[in-house]
């Protein structure tokens, strides 16, 4: 075979010399003929093109029966599917819902203060007292009176009971009795706005007041109590992240400044669109167990808003797009000796993309060599050799 095709491009060859010569002795002899040169040469064109093209095939024939063809060098890849996690980045901040101000609910001095900063303390523990200004006399009178009324009363009952004494007496009786209940019970309630009390577990955080200072409510805070154990992330969230971004979403929360990581979930997620800058608000629980995480850090999360446990992820720099704007890849097809084979154009849908990686949605198949290095210079059906990384 090898031998017929060296033979064939020979004949053409001396075929075209011939044609050639011919064409001389013609023109020397119809040199007056204008049209007829023009006709002539038209002629001669049209054969030495259909004889290149003739010799183009004999050469790539050649080529490929000597196994001297010229390939171009690429590198190739195997597609797999593994798991695609697609996340959105968004500045937050540290809070805890856990960090008051504590203000007085009763006007005067300042008597005591119990605790010092940096103090923890538990729920319910004194914290600070203010001066009652007589209250607890009064209150000692009012209790002695109300003993009184009860006993007025509970007799005045024995006898009701008995069919003894009149019904105004008892009703008058019990009136006063209820009366000086609810008189007491109130003074102990203002009573009680004299002394601060610790709302939860924290730790004393910063003391305002000074002790005997006159203190009034809503003009003087006192001290302030913050739980370090009850820390979360907020952020804000465009809106059009709403249907992927839900409670129980996955996320990260990155905090810059201590060098630190921690994997949890959308706890709360807002029913309000702020109208200024379209976003929903936010939420994720965190753990501070060395307390060093502090209300108002600055911090980035990032939520997982798409996942594919099969995705085919490819880098974006092998993808290419034609002048109808639809976008292919090249993948090796046809494998032949010494990793030689011919690329086929693959149009694909893509997805999202992260991390210049774009996921595959239709178009490619897992374990599709699909070309890298080399990319740019191919066409459709090329003879190519891989070049193992």
């Amino acid at each position: 075979m090898k031998k017929s095709m060296i033979i064939l491009s020979f004949s053409l060859l001396l075929l075209a010399c011939s044609q050639e010569k011919g064409g001389t002795n013609s023109v020397n002899q119809a040199t007056t003929n204008l049209e007829e040169l023009q006709n002539k040469k038209a002629s001669y064109t049209s054969q030495i093109s259909a004889l290149n093209q003739e010799l183009k095939q004999v050469n790539e024939a050649i080529l490929s029966l000597t196994g001297d063809e010229k390939r171009t060098l690429v590198t190739a890849f195997q597609a797999e599917s593994k798991v695609f996690n697609h996340t959105v980045e968004v500045q937050a901040n540290i809070k805890t819902r856990q960090n008051l101000l504590l203000s007085p609910e009763f006007s005067g001095r300042l008597e005591q203060i119990l605790v010092v900063e940096g103090q923890n303390v538990k729920k319910g523990k004194l914290l600070a007292v203010i001066d009652d200004a007589g209250l607890q006399d009064q209150l000692d009178q009012m209790n002695l009176q109300l003993a009184l009324s009860k006993t007025n009363f509970e007799r005045t009952e024995r006898l009701w009971n008995q069919k003894i004494g009149s019904e105004m007496m008892y009703l008058e009786a019990k009136t006063r009795y209820n009366t000086q209940q609810k008189q007491v019970a109130q003074m102990k309630e203002q009573l009680a706005k004299t002394k601060i009390y610790a709302p939860f577990d924290g730790v004393i955080d910063e003391i305002a007041a000074r002790e005997g200072e006159t203190v009034a409510p809503g003009m003087s805070p006192i001290l302030r109590i913050v739980n370090l154990n009850s820390m979360y992330v907020e952020s804000d969230v465009p809106e059009n992240y709403l249907k992927n971004i839900t409670k129980g979403s996955k996320a990260t929360a990155i905090i810059p400044v201590l060098n630190e990581t921690q994997n949890t979930i959308i706890r709360q997620t807002g029913n309000f669109i702020q109208p200024s800058n379209r976003t929903f608000r936010i939420e994720a629980p965190i753990d501070n167990p060395t307390g060093l995480i502090k209300p108002n850090l600055n911090a980035r999360l990032s939520v997982i808003d798409y996942a594919n446990p099969e995705a085919i992820m490819i880098p974006l720099r092998v993808v290419r797009e034609n002048a109808k704007g639809e976008t292919f890849v090249f993948v090796l097809e046809t494998p032949e000796e010494d990793n030689g084979f011919t690329t086929s154009q693959q149009f694909v849908t893509l997805g999202k993309a992260q991390n210049e990686m774009v996921e595959i949605i239709q178009g490619i198949e897992p374990n599709a060599l699909i070309v890298d290095e080399g990319v740019s210079l191919l066409v459709a059906g090329q003879k190519v050799t891989r070049i193992e990384q």
